[in-house]
Formats: C-alpha cells, structure tokens, sequence
C-alpha cells in the first residue's frame, strides 16, 4: 500500500524550519512525510509544539470519537510518532496535541492517512493526449470489473482528497482551461465511499500534453 497524506503546512520565513505567531500555546500541527508509503513500512508522524511542551498526544478517529493512540514524554519542540504499519486498520484520521505547565493545547487540524493498495490496478484513465490551451480537458476513469464508487484524479503522483467523483462507477473530471502548467502524467485511483481511506492502486499514467 502507499499512503497519501493532506494536512495544512506550517508558515514560517525563508530559512527557518518552523515558525509560530506568539503567545502561550500556539496552534499545534501534525503532518507526515514523504508523501508517498508502501505497504509494509511504517509511517513517521510528527507533531510540532513548543520547547516547553512535555507531553504529546497522538490521537486517532475511532466510532465518531477521538482516542490516544500514543504519548511521548519529555521537553521537546516536536514529537514524532511511528506508525509501524499502515493499512485498512490504521488508515483514518489524526490529530494531536501537547501539554505545556499544567494544560494542554487546542488539538491540531485533522490529518487524513489513506492506505493504496500495490496490487495491480484494474482502474482505467482516458483522456485525449494532447490539448490546446484555453481548452478544457475531460478525463474520465473507471473500472469494468470492481464497481467502486469514488474516484481521485492525480497529476503527477500527486492526489487531492478533496477531488473526488461520483459518477456511477465512473469519475469523470473536467479540467481547465488548461495552459502549459496542465502537462504532465494523470492517474486516478478509486474506492468505495464506505472505506474512504482505502484507495485501490493508481492506474496506470496517461501523458497529457498541452499546445
């Protein structure tokens, strides 16, 4: 399996490694890197606080509640937790949160981990390989043997969570007008909106070029 991640990214100033806006218990963030696991290897997370932050929670969505999955202890800027093995178990939703004198913070914003399958894909994607600019390109994907009923669209290996079709067990995606920028290799992925992070495995690539 490859996992995908989406979180909102920390601001900082050119050359620094992370920077907060002041104040007593700043916004914590979670993100994991590389985007991109396969199945059988574990996965880093890790949770940003501040110096005086003694302890981390690592939090996952279960039945409509958030539990701890995981503490560390001790003075640190930043905490990491391993997931030692992503799949349809660990796949979901995370937040976190740090303790700091006797409180603890706000809990961050949700990460979502989703788990791809590496089986290979009976997913489809078919567009015409070459537009004009200005046009609008039509993708559609789709699978004559599995009827899942969503569909992400990727460019360049890099899948949004958010762009989702569902169109009868088959996405269509309409994408432009496109320009120079919208070349590239799109491939889509699929699942079934009850296991909304379990995705099968990607199609394979179609080169789209634009003119």
């Amino acid at each position: 399996m490859d996992v995908l991640e989406r979180t909102a990214s920390p601001r900082g100033p050119p050359g620094s490694e992370l920077w907060f806006p002041p104040g007593d218990f700043p916004f914590p963030v979670l993100a994991a890197a590389p985007v991109l696991w396969f199945h059988g290897r574990s996965v880093t997370v890790v949770c940003w606080g501040t110096p005086e932050s003694f302890l981390y929670h690592l939090e996952t969505l279960e039945n409509s509640t958030y539990k701890v999955v995981e503490k560390k202890w001790g003075f640190q800027t930043k905490a990491e937790f391993i997931i030692n093995r992503m799949d349809a178990d660990t796949a979901g939703c995370y937040r976190c949160r740090y303790k700091k004198q006797y409180s603890w913070s706000e809990r961050s914003d949700t990460l979502e981990l989703v788990a791809c399958m590496v089986s290979p894909s009976s997913l489809l994607i078919k567009a015409a390989r070459v537009a004009r600019l200005g046009e609008r390109v039509s993708l559609q994907c789709g699978s004559a043997h599995v009827p899942l009923d969503r569909y992400s669209l990727a460019k360049d290996g890099e899948a949004a969570l958010s762009q989702h079709q569902n169109g009868g067990h088959r996405g269509n995606f309409i994408v432009g007008p496109v320009n120079t920028s919208f070349s590239g290799n799109y491939s889509c992925y699929g699942w079934y909106s009850g296991s909304p992070y379990v995705w099968s495995a990607p199609s394979d690539a179609l080169e789209l070029g634009v003119t």
